[in-house]
């Protein structure tokens, strides 16, 4: 190969397997259908072998593709790194930091404490992932990680900031209709709600000695701010973090003497972005309100 494809070639690339369509790419690039499908032939051109086949559902990658994909993958992640380094100088107040949490972390619990944040330090801007996935912090996908498991790579600046409590719980007005279960034997003839597909809520619980399967939810679904909702909505009896139900006191606690698990809350960032004042001083800030969150289960 006498050239390398550009990265505005990859982009494309990355974009079509996204999308699964040239005019979807298009849209979502803000180019034109023919300049995507110009960047796909060129770089099937430069790479020698074909990177998508027509299927009734759309463009569908090949073999190659998928082999060329994660490195694709990794390309995007370091120019997004690139543009938050370039964003703000290494000892300045200002530029970009990208932060991924859990969903009902990010949703229920960030805000106020990035609210907080902002009104201390405006010109630090703050993107923000929801994601249940472990981003990945080598790679720089984030600079930031709040997880629920110990990070184990030897590159991150982890410190860990309590416990969090999970508990069974139901909202008020589900108590009032069908009341509240006194063991776990009347637990399983309610509504339950949990996981639809993804098990590893299955495999927290049984790591508590509490064994659950999919079969015993009346509502299934792997979005944890789905679940929550229902919880609230006095759909059925479902897990909730205690320091959050605590806000909320329209929410019963369910058998907390038979049902008590707890993950341990992390935050995590690279060990190179130690000198980076705009992102130690959002992990510090985190470090400190989160760990008042942990604590204020206890």
């Amino acid at each position: 190969m006498s050239q390398e494809p550009s990265w505005d070639l990859y982009r494309s690339f990355l974009s079509v397997v996204g999308e699964g369509s040239l005019s979807g790419a298009a849209r979502a690039l803000a180019l034109t259908q023919p300049t995507v499908g110009r960047h796909i032939e060129a770089l099937e051109a430069l790479l020698g072998v074909p990177l998508f086949t027509r299927s009734p559902q759309g463009l569908s990658p090949s073999a190659a593709a998928l082999d060329l994909l994660p490195h694709a993958q990794a390309m995007q992640a370091a120019a997004q790194t690139l543009l938050r380094a370039a964003s703000g100088e290494a000892k300045a107040e200002h530029g970009t930091v990208r932060l991924t949490a859990s969903e009902v972390i990010g949703a229920e619990v960030l805000p106020a404490i990035l609210a907080d944040f902002r009104e201390a330090h405006p010109g630090i801007v703050i993107e923000l992932v929801l994601s249940n996935r472990a981003e990945d912090l080598l790679r720089r996908e984030a600079d930031i990680a709040v997880r629920m498991i110990r990070p184990t790579q030897a590159a991150l600046v982890a410190r860990r900031l309590g416990a969090v409590e999970i508990g069974f719980y139901a909202a008020r007005r589900y108590a009032e209709r069908h009341g509240l279960p006194r063991d776990l034997t009347e637990l399983r003839s309610h509504a339950l709600i949990g996981f639809d597909r993804d098990l590893s809520n299955a495999r927290i619980a049984a790591r508590a000695g509490f064994e659950v399967t999919r079969d015993m939810f009346s509502f299934r679904c792997d979005s944890d701010l789905a679940q929550l909702a229902a919880l609230r909505a006095g759909y059925g009896i479902g897990g909730c973090q205690v320091a959050l139900a605590r806000r909320h006191g329209d929410l019963l606690r369910v058998l907390p003497d038979e049902i008590h698990i707890e993950l341990e809350l992390w935050l995590a960032m690279h060990e190179d972005l130690r000198d980076s004042r705009r992102v130690r001083l959002l992990f510090d800030h985190l470090a400190e309100a989160l760990g008042r969150y942990a604590a204020s289960a206890g």
